[in-house]
């Protein structure tokens, strides 16, 4: 029977993510605080008053910013401390509930991406907001086994953090996941509802321990499979709670 073997969230868009062991899932909800910020650049329109979808160019994003993958970033819920490494070394830090925290922060991307960004850099956030791939509030989930027959294509090992996952789970046949659509399934004690596969972009080029970009992900999965899929969304359909060791169990 699958079993779920890490949890991620990603409370930056398109930075570090934060390994966790439990988490409580309500319905229609995302991992709590997962993609709640992002940096936008200057020209970006975002009303956080009444925040809509925009697409992740709007966004600094590994797609096109591999740069980000050389950064560790920490954000501490309990104060809403931002803190950003480079190489082990603190190098910017911000309270992003405070003005001149924010400005720190944008500061350090504007300075560290330099043309990469389309003006003034600025932090957006809204309450219950996620700054998804996709409209939708959703679990990201990628099977193990998927990820290993790909490494056998490339002839590489192949971190799955490329893949910037919610929820990578074991013990089910590789690529089996892409058929699950419109299914449901439990994580833990939550119900799930498959919402779509996953379109890998160039994001998984970028190799997370170095930020270079050594593979080719979507054209290979193209090449071999016909497709440029790798994982599925999932919403939350049954409030519950899930954990690493915990099994997913398809249900219809």
């Amino acid at each position: 029977m699958p079993i779920i073997t890490q949890i991620y969230r990603y409370p930056f868009k398109g930075m570090s993510p934060e390994a966790l062991r439990r988490v409580s899932l309500e319905v229609g909800q995302p991992i709590h605080l997962d993609r709640n910020f992002a940096l936008a650049h200057g020209t970006t329109q975002f009303n956080p008053e009444a925040p809509q979808y925009l697409p992740k160019t709007e966004f600094l994003m590994l797609m096109k910013n591999e740069k980000l993958a050389a950064l560790t970033t920490v954000y501490d819920d309990s104060t809403g401390i931002f803190h950003i490494y480079q190489q082990g070394q603190a190098v910017a830090q911000g309270d992003l509930q405070e003005v001149a925290g924010q400005q720190a922060i944008e500061q350090f991307f504007l300075n560290y991406l330099g043309s990469e960004i389309r003006g003034q850099p600025k932090i957006v956030q809204a309450p219950e907001f996620m700054f998804s791939d996709v409209k939708e509030k959703v679990l990201s989930c990628i099977n193990l086994a998927s990820i290993r027959e790909l490494e056998q294509v490339l002839g590489v090992a192949v971190d799955p953090l490329r893949f910037r996952a919610n929820v990578y789970f074991d013990g089910l046949p590789a690529w089996q996941e892409l058929d699950w659509v419109s299914r449901e399934f439990r994580l833990g004690t939550a119900n799930m509802r498959v919402l779509k596969c996953i379109e890998r972009c160039a994001a998984t080029n970028v190799n997370p321990q170095t930020a270079i970009r050594d593979l080719s992900i979507p054209s290979t999965l193209m090449n071999t499979y016909g497709h440029r899929q790798l994982g599925i969304y999932a919403q939350v359909i049954g409030a519950g709670e899930m954990a690493v060791g915990d099994h997913l169990n398809y249900t219809s």
